[in-house]
């Protein structure tokens, strides 16, 4: 607790992160579920910290845009620094930087992400792709790690890393329609040549065969990530490896629903149900259960 953070305070300031992620996120809010206490404020407040840059990238432009967040890193610097703004946000992750090693690198790649956005970065190549995903997902496995407590050092960090841009590229999957409504094509424009897909076939919203084989072909390197990022689940401490693997397989969910529906993702948004995210625990338990056995 800093000094100028009264326990009434924090509580209140914890509580906002903690709407802000249920409101925002129901499958990340889900996982927190399944961390301790204390652990599951910490990652209320990383998420809500995260989440504030996002909104400034998503919701503004220009030179608001670039003011608003070199105002959200000061006050991230400020609150990593013990000296929290009176925003509800920053004195809960005030708290959590003191209480848990988090990374202020992490948060200076996330920057680098959201500036991404507001300078209208364009991905040519996968390899962008992959860039931004780390930036602007990625490395949120590097600040939960250290709440959640883990063993194996640097590799325990790079599945995590993996596990967070799987998640980011399902996003992008999942909201090609309303990124295009943005002005915003997430989407390497070297894939879409060698699938044939134009930037007038996104804005014609038409799902075409050439369209599904794109989309298999990026949900093939989704799913890689997945894989990747879940070697380290086991890796982690506690009921962090539980909360972890539910939010996993809730987001990999999505993957599976936009296939169901056929790839498009133009005029509905893939998600995944509570009564089917519910359905999943008993898989996730079994899966890390099996994978401590055999470790």
């Amino acid at each position: 607790m800093t000094a100028t953070t009264t326990p009434a305070t924090l509580k209140a300031s914890v509580a906002h992160c903690r709407d802000v992620t249920r409101a925002h996120s129901k499958t990340f809010y889900l996982g927190s579920r399944f961390f301790p206490p204390r652990q599951r404020q910490a990652v209320w407040a990383v998420y809500a910290a995260c989440r504030d840059g996002d909104d400034i990238a998503d919701e503004t432009s220009g030179d608001r845009a670039e003011h608003a967040l070199a105002d959200w890193w000061q006050r991230t610097e400020r609150a990593f620094q013990g000296q929290p703004g009176t925003q509800p946000g920053d004195r809960a992750l005030a708290w959590a930087a003191q209480a848990y090693d988090i990374p202020l690198s992490a948060f200076r790649e996330l920057h680098e992400g959201l500036q991404m956005d507001v300078r209208g970065h364009e991905f040519e190549h996968m390899d962008d792709l992959a860039l931004y995903c780390r930036r602007v997902a990625g490395v949120v496995g590097f600040m939960i790690a250290p709440i959640s407590g883990y063993h194996g050092g640097e590799r325990t960090l790079e599945h995590a890393l993996h596990l967070g841009q799987a998640m980011q590229l399902t996003n992008i999957l999942r909201d090609v329609g309303e990124d295009l409504a943005r002005g915003r094509i997430y989407l390497p424009r070297s894939v879409m040549a060698r699938h044939g897909v134009s930037e007038a076939t996104l804005r014609a919203g038409v799902v075409t065969p050439a369209y599904r084989a794109m989309m298999l072909d990026l949900m093939t390197q989704a799913r890689a990530w997945y894989t990747q990022g879940r070697r380290g689940i086991p890796l982690l401490h506690g009921s962090a490896s539980l909360a972890v693997a539910t939010a996993a397989r809730a987001y990999e969910g999505i993957l599976d629903d936009l296939v169901r529906n056929d790839f498009d993702n133009f005029g509905r948004r893939a998600h995944v149900s509570g009564p089917r995210k519910l359905m999943m625990l008993p898989r996730v338990w079994w899966e890390l259960r099996t994978a401590a056995l055999t470790s």
